[in-house]
């Protein structure tokens, strides 16, 4: 693709909703996210002109975030102790549609980081197939993740039992 700071800007604002969602299921505080933001940016204008087009612009665009957001996650890791999740069981209640995103928000925080992203990328519509090139895996290793994901979730978020009166 030819380095452009036109292409890019158009391409950075088609794109900036799924870059947003991105840093949102990765951080929690508004500076974090801004900042993770500005380092997605950053490594995309990077590897704009070794774009090659052999994968869709949002798939290279995706690829290119998660593995920012991954090498910042780890890089802090290594400096700050990061705070322990409560591993118990969370039982699901009916909810309205804000509580479903914040239940969303919750099970996707809970979450390794490839199965986070495995589960990002399913929801944003990827198949399999693009699901494994952009995290480098195989398709059968995203279906196996996929579904022992699935079986881990279903254990952990329980539907509620119904009260007796």
């Amino acid at each position: 693709m030819e380095l452009n700071k036109q292409n890019f800007i158009q391409l950075i604002n088609a794109n900036r909703g799924t870059i947003r969602s991105l840093c949102q299921a990765y951080f929690r505080g508004d500076e974090d996210q801004k900042d993770a933001f500005q380092d997605i940016i950053l490594q995309l204008w990077k590897s704009f002109e070794s774009y090659e087009g052999r994968a869709a612009v949002n798939t290279w665009i995706y690829k290119v975030s998660l593995n920012t957001l991954l090498t910042k996650i780890r890089k802090e890791k290594k400096s700050v102790a990061a705070e322990p999740i409560d591993t118990g069981h969370y039982y699901i209640s009916q909810a309205k549609a804000d509580d479903h995103v914040e239940l969303l928000s919750l099970i996707l925080q809970s979450l390794k980081e490839t199965d986070k992203a495995l589960v990002i990328l399913h929801l944003e519509g990827y198949q399999n197939k693009e699901i494994a090139d952009i995290l480098n895996l195989s398709p059968s290793n995203v279906s196996t993740r996929f579904n022992r994901l699935k079986n881990h979730l279903k254990l952990k978020f329980k539907p509620k039992p119904h009260e007796t009166k």
